[in-house]
């Protein structure tokens, strides 16, 4: 029965220590636990998204190269990261729906392949109009990767073990952006093509990808919920399927309007502690460009890290503790990391001021997996994801404004200065302390059963079906009894 609200409300201090979870055992005693099918789709999601930023990056990585290609501004290219985000949204939804209604499989190799055409193109892309068209179509096969690569990895996932894989999923990221940094180094400054072997590289690792998923399975999880809706429709699955998406909007578009906002709050801390850093190193600092890359290079691992470790962190102590513990330990690092003025200083306080925020982070694509309505996961996923992208996708804008406010002597050839270190601790302050109000007030299901099907997670149940799901039948066949649980 649906809990009241002033009773939801004194549940977010008791539930906020879960009981009854105990502390994991060391890593790798926990991912020991995963098997070989499991490591196998976690892998191909893990290498899905890194590429995926891989691909992103390599824009962000010759913005100077392009705008001399194409005779424009850098201000005119960078519209071409612009677009990307923008129309994400769109991608998230076309290729979550799919996913849902016909499997992670076809859609993920549909995915790859379409970064792959997408980056050969911008690689041969003579025009800055045609670049601007190519980088927004790749902007929709961006946005289709992290709902999909999330329930791959993730919903076959031993219990035990999902924090730390969730943690290690989101922080490959950060990898492609070191990739992004050391590829951009051999590739990018080529003496006839220039920028353009970095982009035909980059549409290359996918190929890999798209043949190892053709070899591998469905999910589990994917294969039971399709097998419930052939046993609930003698009309086809594609029925069942849209019946469940109208049930699920209209029983949870609170949760998925929750969802969206907490990923706005999540994409707004990680661009706005990194969009104008490298500015304030250059600008602020006199860093030099190969001193600015080493920080860079410093604050990603600890990014890395973090992510791993805070995602681990959470299966025992929850995950709305956990992103409330690291935001305030983060935004008692905005100090160092906006002000500290010398090199090994600023690299200790990138470092771990990006290990609390991709620490907290790491815990998301478990948290969303286990808010998420088990029929629509792909795509409430990937689509509060990008949506919350698409919102903090002013977050430099923003901050360039406020920096306006406090200007600092021109530099030496009369370039205008600010004091983005201010401007980064008053954003970062107020990001953190929405971020943390938003999860405390927020809901949890840490430890849901990501693989059962339960009551609450059919639309008209009929027949045998209704003895399945009063017991709860999980993906091997086997029936355990068990209290059906309603979601708050």
């Amino acid at each position: 029965m649906s809990m009241s609200a002033g009773r939801y409300a004194l549940t977010r201090f008791t539930s906020l220590a879960p009981k009854g979870i105990e502390a994991p055992p060391n890593p790798f005693t926990t991912l020991r636990t995963v098997n070989w099918k499991q490591w196998k789709f976690f892998l191909i999601a893990f290498w899905a998204w890194t590429l995926d930023a891989l691909d992103f990056f390599t824009v962000s990585m010759t913005v100077t190269s392009l705008a001399t290609e194409f005779k424009v501004s850098k201000k005119d290219i960078t519209w071409g990261i612009t677009l990307v985000l923008m129309l994400r949204s769109v991608g998230a939804i076309i290729f979550g729906v799919a996913a849902d209604k016909w499997g992670r499989k076809w859609p993920f190799i549909i995915n790859n392949l379409l970064f792959i055409i997408l980056e050969l193109i911008t690689g041969f892309t003579t025009t800055y109009k045609g670049f601007l068209a190519v980088r927004a179509l790749f902007g929709i096969a961006m946005g289709g990767i992290y709902g999909n690569c999330a329930a791959t990895a993730l919903e076959d996932a031993p219990p035990a073990a999902r924090g730390i894989l969730s943690g290690m999923m989101q922080q490959g990221y950060a990898f492609g952006y070191l990739l992004a940094v050391v590829f951009a180094k051999a590739l990018a400054h080529d003496p006839v093509h220039h920028w353009r072997p970095l982009f035909w590289f980059a549409a290359c690792p996918p190929a890999l990808l798209i043949i190892w998923r053709f070899f591998l399975p469905e999910t589990d999880a994917f294969i039971a919920r399709q097998e419930l809706r052939r046993q609930e429709e003698v009309e086809g699955v594609a029925n069942v399927f849209i019946k469940e998406a109208k049930a699920g909007f209209k029983k949870e578009w609170l949760m998925l309007l929750y969802l969206v906002l907490l990923m706005a709050g999540f994409n707004f801390m990680s661009h706005g502690s990194q969009d104008l850093y490298p500015v304030l190193l250059e600008s602020q600092l006199g860093f030099s460009v190969n001193k600015v890359t080493v920080t860079q290079v410093v604050a990603n691992l600890g990014a890395m890290t973090g992510g791993t470790l805070v995602g681990y962190w959470s299966q025992a102590f929850g995950r709305r503790l956990t992103i409330i513990v690291a935001c305030i330990v983060g935004g008692a690092l905005v100090y160092p990391y906006s002000y500290t003025r010398t090199g090994n200083n600023i690299m200790a306080a990138a470092f771990f001021e990006q290990f609390m925020v991709q620490g907290a982070w790491g815990v998301i694509p478990i948290h969303l997996m286990e808010l998420s309505p088990p029929a629509m996961r792909t795509f409430v996923v990937g689509t509060a994801y990008q949506l919350g992208n698409l919102v903090s996708s002013a977050s430099s804008t923003i901050e360039a404004t406020i920096g306006e406010r406090f200007p600092l002597p021109d530099g030496h050839d009369g370039e205008k200065r600010y004091d983005y270190g201010k401007v980064m601790a008053i954003f970062m302050g107020a990001v953190f302390a929405y971020v943390a109000i938003l999860t405390f007030v927020g809901p949890e299901k840490l430890g849901r059963d990501l693989q059962k099907i339960t009551e609450d997670d059919v639309v008209a149940p009929k027949g045998k079906l209704e003895g399945d799901v009063e017991h709860g039948e999980n993906v091997t066949g086997e029936v355990e009894k068990q209290e059906v649980r309603h979601a708050a």
